[in-house]
């Protein structure tokens, strides 16, 4: 398992930061996710070949903005 570290832009709120999770997670490939809204940082620990494209399309898809390295 790959853990990696993701800032995301536009959370204002708890329901922003489950919404971010929830996106995250719906990924196939994606174990877990943690977000921290004080931090605007996601977590996220995948278990297969999941591109970053993936991962910050679904965030985009729930109306926010994965920053990508």
């Amino acid at each position: 398992m790959e853990r990696r570290v993701y800032r995301v832009e536009g959370m204002s709120c708890e329901h922003c930061q489950a919404a971010v999770q929830q996106a995250l997670e719906g990924v196939p490939g994606v174990g877990s996710a943690q977000v921290d809204l004080a931090s605007a940082a996601a977590q996220v620990e995948v278990t297969g070949d999941v591109s970053e494209q993936a991962l910050a399309a679904a965030v985009a898809e729930a109306g926010y903005r994965l920053v990508t390295p």
